[in-house]
């Protein structure tokens, strides 16, 4: 039974898949598609608090880990927080909100596809923080990096595709040496 870490990787995903469904580009639909990722965040960020209301800190070692079989029995799907990780998870779904929030008017065009990204990219960064297995990190770090070309080079200033292109660029120099310690 899937817990409240997986509900938290599920549900912006859920929120996407709905938007992508929302048929028509006329104000109405746009206005839904906005509502409808405003409110996955916001449903989001309460899950988070259930995690949070669940998080013993007298506890050490990690809590609400969930944990199953997925590529061998040295890679597993294998999720957790601690006193570390948890306070990112909260600030992460505590923010998404305000992105959707800040984006409601500026974002004219292609609007559709500026909220997947965006739900697909909290999902991807609560992944990071609660990730207990390094292969299982490695791909939700990689993943995040995914929406957030897209973001820059699509929505973003007058250099746009200058600063995406930079950014992939560092990006997978990092992730390459990334890869060669995941390996070793």
């Amino acid at each position: 039974m899937p817990g409240v870490l997986s509900g938290l990787l599920i549900l912006p995903l859920i929120g996407a898949a709905l938007v992508l469904f929302v048929r028509g580009e006329d104000e109405t639909a746009l206005s839904n598609i906005r509502y409808i990722a405003l409110l996955t965040t916001l449903v989001t960020f309460l899950l988070s608090l259930v995690a949070w209301w669940q998080f013993d800190p007298a506890s050490s070692g990690f809590q609400l880990v969930e944990q199953a079989s997925w590529i061998s029995s040295s890679i597993t799907f294998k999720l957790g927080v601690d006193g570390y990780s948890l306070p990112f998870v909260l600030l992460t779904t505590f923010l998404m909100p305000f992105c959707i929030l800040a984006s409601w008017t500026s974002i004219e065009r292609r609007v559709r596809d500026y909220m997947i990204s965006f739900l697909i990219l909290e999902t991807l960064m609560i992944g990071v923080f609660v990730s207990l297995d390094l292969v299982l990190f490695y791909l939700f770090f990689e993943g995040g990096l995914i929406p957030m070309f897209l973001i820059i080079g699509v929505w973003g200033g007058q250099r746009r595709v200058y600063a995406a292109f930079k950014f992939f660029l560092y990006t997978l120099l990092g992730s390459v040496l990334l890869l060669i310690a995941v390996m070793a």
